[in-house]
């Protein structure tokens, strides 16, 4: 089978090509290295195919497209850091560029999976997040709502392409995935605590610690995509991909300064301190993976231990 991943450079893409060159596959990569990065798929030199481009090329992506048999769209501008700093390019890569990618494969009738995100349901405080589940978002000037807003118009962009043009789309939306590859460098807090950790350097956290979530291996998030992909049940479907142990942001630097034997020291920094001006946080976000369980039988594997221990690894 031939297999298409935008975004195969970056932490996920490269892991899931690693998945699927291990299963025989012939995978075909396309990504411009804004937040991907050569050495991810360094080890893949002559066993993939590499294009380095942007996925808003029309032409450049409907060649690809039409080539495979298999698209797995996960290319975005993502992380916090991120999109507060470049909003206008983000959305225009999250959404415009998502849209050439699902024109493409409408156009030539490919089955495709989408990399959403958990911030779709922003700050809606029902607990765990169901996939119909509404969505509450906080005022227009909080410019990290702007990642959930783009990744909601390319999910009903999916939606309404499954409905109108036959599309095999399945959305997915992932939870804090986590792993080896994982750079800390736009706000991601495993890597970023991880790696002062190691470094026995302070782990900052912004604002109190209170605020909770959980975290998925990404090898158990690559184990569920494929899973998606190979079940026709699923087109048409969304579905939340996460872990299960729920942690609050002090407990978990905590952890992670105990499992790397570590003499960093915990510091909390104000918000207003720590973000440019558009920042919001939610207390609380926690998937209900019952869906995907029921579709496929996939479940998370790997603790938050193996995660830490992962993570340390890969930067030591």
């Amino acid at each position: 089978m031939k297999v298409f991943i935008t975004g195969g450079a970056g932490f996920i893409g490269s892991h899931l090509c690693d998945a699927l060159v291990a299963k025989g596959e012939e995978v075909t990569i396309l990504d411009n290295l804004s937040t991907g990065s050569k050495k991810n798929i360094k080890h893949l030199e002559e066993k993939i195919t590499v294009f380095q481009g942007d996925i808003r090329d029309q032409k450049l992506v409907e060649s690809l497209v039409k080539d495979c048999d298999l698209v797995l769209h996960m290319a975005a501008a993502l992380g916090v850091d991120n999109i507060l700093e470049n909003p206008i390019e983000s959305i225009s890569t999250n959404f415009y560029g998502s849209e050439v990618v699902l024109n493409a494969a409408t156009k030539f009738d490919k089955r495709i999976l989408i990399s959403s995100t958990s911030e779709i349901y922003g700050k809606n405080p029902s607990q765990p997040l169901s996939e119909n589940d509404d969505r509450l978002l906080g005022s227009p000037q909080k410019l990290r709502w702007t990642y959930s807003d783009a990744k909601a118009l390319e999910e009903a962009t999916a939606h309404f392409l499954y409905l109108t043009k036959n599309l095999k789309v399945t959305t997915l939306r992932f939870f804090n995935t986590v792993g080896p590859r994982q750079t800390g460098k736009y706000g991601m807090v495993v890597p970023r605590f991880v790696k002062a950790a190691v470094n026995n350097l302070p782990l900052r956290i912004f604002g109190d610690g209170s605020q909770s979530r959980v975290f998925c291996h990404v090898s158990d998030t690559v184990k569920a995509i494929l899973s998606l992909a190979g079940n026709d049940k699923t087109i048409g479907e969304v579905f939340n991909i996460g872990g299960k142990e729920e942690i609050s942001i002090l407990e978990l630097a905590q952890q992670i300064i105990n499992q790397t034997k570590s003499n960093s020291q915990i510091t909390f920094t104000n918000y207003v301190d720590a973000y440019a001006s558009g920042f919001e946080d939610m207390a609380r976000r926690v998937p209900n993976i019952s869906k995907i369980i029921n579709f496929t039988g996939w479940k998370p594997i790997l603790n938050l231990t193996t995660i830490i221990d992962d993570v340390a690894k890969d930067f030591r």
